[in-house]
């Protein structure tokens, strides 16, 4: 059986450019093996819906709540890969931090965050899959951005 992670790829809007390009990702490095960059996420625990893992995961690898978080709704991306010859798949949902200046607060898991507009975050990402999910991300914002 697959490993299941959930997690959230949180933006804000940055009040210096116009939209699009206000738009910056939250991402994490791990303090541990390479040192990659990714969105909060963590593996489901036992009884726990997916959307309960992401939100306690971001809580507690960003020390961003519920309450500091508003999901945006329609869309959600899952990854599939291997970790160490296991299969794994995660899912990731996107959700805007409400209030910008929100201090991002990382456990010992994390060494460091950045906020990123699109560009610098799909480099710092790596991963393909993690690219194409930013930027799936990125035009599911923009279109909404164009209803508005």
């Amino acid at each position: 059986m697959a490993l299941r992670a959930c997690g959230f790829i949180v933006f804000r809007l940055a009040s210096c450019s116009p939209p699009p390009d206000n738009i910056e990702y939250l991402l994490l490095q791990t303090s541990y093996g390479a040192h990659h960059w990714t969105p909060p996420k963590g593996h489901v625990d036992p009884g726990e819906d997916d959307l309960t893992t992401a939100l306690r995961e971001t809580g507690e690898e960003a020390g961003l709540g519920a309450d500091h978080l508003r999901v945006i709704d329609g869309f959600v991306q899952e990854l599939h890969y291997e970790v160490r010859g296991r299969p794994k798949e995660v899912l990731y949902w996107l959700a805007e931090l409400r209030d910008p200046g929100t201090a991002v607060t990382l456990s010992e898991e994390h060494q460091d965050y950045r906020w990123a507009r699109l560009e610098e975050a799909c480099a710092l990402a790596q991963y393909k899959d993690l690219q194409d999910t930013l930027r799936a991300a990125h035009r599911h914002l923009e279109a909404r951005e164009d209803k508005h």
